[in-house]
C-alpha cells in the first residue's frame, strides 16, 4: 500500500523525467556541450527532491514578478532607436539593387546633413549563409521616435528619395522592418575595419520573459568579449515582438567556431545557456557579408 508521500514522490519523478526529456530534445539543436550539461545534472529517479534551488527549478522558466516599469526602460537606457530593414531580392538582381541602395544612402546622408535627427547607417550586409538573396540594413536614429517621425516625413515628401525607393521596388520579392532598442549591457555599435564576417542570431522569446533574458545575458556578454566579437544586441519594439537580435563580428568562420567553443570554457556560461534555452520559442542564425557601403566591414 503506497502512502500519500510516496505517490507525491512518484509524481515528482514523472515530472522530472518528462521535463528532462523535453530539455534534451530542445538541446539537440545546440552544441553537444549543452546535452552533456543536462545529462550530468539530471537527478536520480530513486528518490524525489523538494529543494527549491534544485537544478530542475533553474532550468524551468521562472515566474516573472510584476514591475512598475516596462522592460524597455529596464533593459535599455539610451534615447536611441535602431531600424533593421530586411529586403528579400529577386534572384539575379543583387547588383542592381545594391547600386540603387548605395545611391539611396548617399541621398539620405545629403538630405539630412543639416538635421539634428539625421539617420545613420550602421551596417549593410548580404546574407551568405541562411536566407539567400537577402540583404539587411541597420540604421540608427538619435532622438527617439520623434526623430523617426521627422525622417519618415522626409522619406515621403522628398522627390529624390521617393524616386529611389520606387526604382528599388522591382528588385524586391518582399521587405520588412523592425524598430529595435539596444540592450544597455551590450557594447555600443561602432564601425569595424575590413576583412570580417558577421553573424546575426535571432531569437523569438516567450512573452513575458524578456527581463529574464536580459538578466542572464548581462552576465553572459562578459564571456564573449575576448576578441571584440560583440557587435550589437537589440530587442524589438515595433514589428514582430519579443524578438531579440545578437550580431557578432568574426574574422572568419574558423574564428567563429573557436570563439563559440571558448565560451564553454568559462565557468557560468553553461548555466546561462541552461537558463535561457527554455525561454526560446524559435531561433535562427545567418552569416552576413558586408556590402561596400557598410560602415561595419
Amino acid at each position: 500500500m503506497t502512502t500519500r508521500g510516496q505517490r507525491q514522490c512518484g509524481s515528482d519523478v514523472i515530472l522530472i523525467m518528462a521535463t528532462r526529456a523535453m530539455l534534451l530534445k530542445r538541446a539537440a539543436v545546440f552544441s553537444p556541450s549543452i546535452q552533456h550539461f543536462l545529462h550530468v545534472r539530471c537527478v536520480s529517479t530513486t528518490g524525489c527532491t523538494s529543494q527549491k534551488d534544485s537544478w530542475l527549478n533553474k532550468l524551468l522558466v521562472r515566474k516573472i514578478e510584476p514591475t512598475k516599469e516596462s522592460h524597455s526602460r529596464m533593459l535599455s537606457d539610451k534615447e536611441v532607436i535602431f531600424e533593421l530593414q530586411t529586403h528579400n531580392l529577386k534572384p539575379g538582381t543583387g547588383e542592381q539593387y545594391l547600386k540603387n541602395y548605395e545611391e539611396y544612402v548617399k541621398g539620405v546622408t545629403d538630405k539630412f546633413a543639416d538635421k539634428a535627427y539625421h539617420p545613420e547607417l550602421q551596417g549593410s550586409w548580404t546574407v551568405g549563409v541562411g536566407d539567400q538573396d537577402q540583404c539587411l540594413h541597420l540604421w540608427k536614429y538619435a532622438g527617439g521616435y520623434g526623430a523617426i517621425d521627422a525622417a519618415n516625413d522626409m522619406y515621403a515628401t522628398d522627390p529624390d528619395l521617393s524616386k529611389l525607393i520606387q526604382d528599388r521596388n522591382p528588385f524586391l520579392r518582399q521587405r520588412s522592418n523592425q524598430f529595435l532598442l539596444p540592450f544597455s549591457f551590450w557594447p555600443p555599435v561602432s564601425p569595424r575595419e575590413g576583412g570580417n564576417i558577421y553573424e546575426i542570431r535571432s531569437y523569438f522569446l516567450k512573452p513575458g520573459t524578456m527581463i529574464e533574458w536580459g538578466n542572464n545575458w548581462s552576465r553572459a556578454i562578459h564571456f564573449r568579449q575576448a576578441n571584440n566579437e560583440a557587435f550589437g544586441g537589440f530587442f524589438s519594439q515595433v514589428g514582430r515582438l519579443y524578438n531579440v537580435h545578437h550580431i557578432w563580428c568574426y574574422s572568419s568562420l574558423e574564428a567563429r567556431k573557436e570563439a563559440r567553443e571558448n565560451a564553454w570554457r568559462h565557468p557560468g556560461w553553461d548555466e546561462v545557456v541552461a537558463y535561457t534555452v527554455p525561454l526560446i520559442r524559435e531561433m535562427h542564425a545567418r552569416i552576413l557579408v558586408p556590402n561596400s557601403i557598410s560602415p561595419a566591414q
